[in-house]
């Protein structure tokens, strides 16, 4: 827990810490943990989505802080892809216990750049309009890309991880443009919630492992986690 804090934040950190899995506190550090409440602490206040973009090297970090819904990633990464953006690294923290809120941090670049001011006004706009319902984004993506092709190669597995007592699903496919909006999108598509989030890009293949809640926020039984495992398999693979 971070040190030099007001007894008054820490108490109301740890009361904030609590709604997310047990290895939030243990794994994620105190500095995320404090902006996470922050991120929180806006959203009480504006009740809108927190959403922005600026500079961060040579790149571009999306800060983004909602209450989760499964249709979230399928919109977030359909704007990235609409807008032809590289996604470099994924931090993904959400709730598993009331208001359930989710927290992400996208590292992304335009042609090996950071975006510029406008693009990412634009790319900040086109998000909330997605998510206020104003944006059809398969729409705007089906003129980029055929989102009937399946995704060549893909494997996918399930296991509920012994360490964060979460069900987890890994997905592994060659990298090729769209392939995150389609993920997402099959994951909306199984009602799926994702509570935290790892990402590997390495030698041509990208491999996601999405810790997730079932629908209704509820625990996914190992026996229905591996039909959920082969049919994303199915969808992604286009059949």
């Amino acid at each position: 827990m971070a040190s030099g804090l007001k007894s008054s934040t820490l108490e109301l950190l740890k009361r904030f810490n609590r709604a997310f899995p047990q290895f939030y506190e243990q794994f994620v550090s105190s500095e995320i943990q404090l902006q996470n409440l922050r991120l929180a602490y806006r959203l009480y206040k504006t009740k809108r989505a927190v959403i922005e973009l600026k500079p961060e090297g040579s790149k571009s970090a999306l800060h983004f802080a909602y209450r989760n819904q499964s249709f979230l990633l399928s919109d977030i990464f359909g704007v990235l892809a609409a807008y032809g953006l590289t996604i470099h690294s994924l931090s993904l923290y959400g709730q598993i216990r009331p208001p359930m809120l989710v927290f992400i941090k996208l590292l992304v670049s335009r042609g090996s750049k950071a975006l510029t001011e406008k693009t990412a006004e634009n790319v900040c706009r086109a998000i909330r309009e997605a998510l206020g319902g104003r944006f059809e984004v398969e729409e705007m993506l089906a003129v980029e890309f055929n989102l009937d092709v399946g995704i060549e190669q893909v494997q996918t597995e399930f296991y509920v991880d012994p360490v964060f007592h979460l069900p987890a699903l890994v997905i592994e496919a060659d990298n090729q443009a769209g392939l995150f909006y389609k993920v997402m999108y099959a994951i909306w598509q199984e009602d799926l919630l994702v509570v935290n989030a790892n990402l590997l890009v390495w030698r041509g293949r990208t491999r996601l492992i999405l810790y997730l809640l079932g629908p209704n926020e509820s625990l996914i039984p190992e026996y229905l986690g591996h039909k959920i495992a082969e049919g994303m398999r199915q969808r992604l693979l286009g059949n």
